[in-house]
This record gives C-alpha cells, structure tokens and sequence, in this order.
C-alpha cells in the first residue's frame, strides 16, 4: 500500500461532526464569517472544541456580541464497549441558556450528545450530525448555514415572538399584522435587518 492510500484510508476513519448553524437574522449580519463553511477541519481529541465570541479562549468564533464570550463546549471522549469516538456538549455561559434536543443545561453542566442533537442558545440553533469513526487522537468539523431553522425537520419548533409579516400580496405594508399563533410562524428577514 503506497502513502497516498494509508492517508485516504485514515481520513475514512476519522469521526466527523457536522454543525449546521441557523439564526433568524442570518441573513443580513455576518454571524458567520470567522467559521471554515464548506470544508472540513481536523482538529484534536486531546482538546475541548468551544464555541462563543472570544476568539482567543474559542477554537471557533461567532460574529455576534449577544453570544457569551464562552458559549458552550463539545468534549471527545471513547468507551470500553464502542470503537466509535462519542462527545458530550457543556454550557460555558453563566447567563445563557442552552438546551439539547429540548434538555436545558445549567452552567457548566454537561450531558452525551446523540448521533444528531438539536443545540439552542439564544436565537441560535445548531443541528448537529454526529459520522462515526474509529480514529483515536483525532475528530474533522464541518459547518454549514441553514436556510431554514432545524427544529421544523425536528419537529421541535418553537415559534418565534416575532409577528407573521404576511400580507398576501406582493406589496409590503407600513405596519406589522398581528396574527394568530396558531398558523406557521414565518418572518420577513428584510424588515428585521435594521442593523
């Protein structure tokens, strides 16, 4: 077996992480731009992966000043009765709240993530899809935006407290309808980008 096939035969074993991030506001602010979208990172298993806005303390950043300045933590770790490389998921924020698959976690309180886990915190959804792998010291990340929030494939959704901006024409009104909670809740993402 030459180098080129022991490498692509490693890479097929690592365990993957696929983080689809969404936020109602994506749209029209740039929460996105310090993550790799679009490729996969290798990164160890000796070290957490953390999430929030403080670059030097986060392995990755999000553009956004209401984000903690440590949001949250994904830890690897392995078991006797699997070869697979598993994770759990910690709060870092003394102030924000974060939930999995509806499950809220207290400061610094942790909990196994499943192979695919719904991760809210502030308006922030994470839909995150474990690939399993038998590799040992190290784990690949791939991030990618969603156009529409996970928790509707989920069945998890929340509405939002935001009005439905649906006037049934092409022609926007000057004022906001106020509709019943009871129809699908949607926003328009043009009326909510003043910023």
């Amino acid at each position: 077996m030459n180098v080129s096939q022991t490498i692509e035969t490693e890479e097929d074993l690592l365990s993957c992480l696929q983080i689809k991030f969404y936020h109602p506001q994506q749209s029209c602010r740039a929460l996105y731009s310090l993550l790799p979208l679009g490729s996969r990172t290798r990164l160890s298993a000796d070290d957490p992966l953390r999430f929030g806005r403080d670059s030097q303390s986060c392995t990755f950043s999000l553009h956004d000043p209401r984000v903690s300045r440590k949001q949250l933590a994904l830890f690897a770790y392995r078991t006797s009765h699997s070869p697979d490389m598993l994770f759990t998921i910690q709060n870092l924020s003394q102030r924000g709240r974060l939930s999995v698959n509806g499950q809220a976690l207290g400061y610094l309180e942790r909990t196994d993530l499943p192979d695919k886990a719904l991760v809210r915190f502030g308006e922030y959804e994470m839909l995150i899809i474990r690939e399993s792998g038998e590799a040992k010291a190290s784990f690949e990340v791939e991030f990618e935006v969603l156009t529409v929030p996970p928790s509707r494939e989920m069945c998890m959704y929340e509405p939002s407290v935001t009005p439905v901006m649906d006037t049934g024409s092409r022609v926007m009104n000057s004022f906001p309808l106020q509709l019943s909670a009871v129809g699908p809740s949607e926003t328009d993402e043009s009326l909510m980008c003043h910023s």
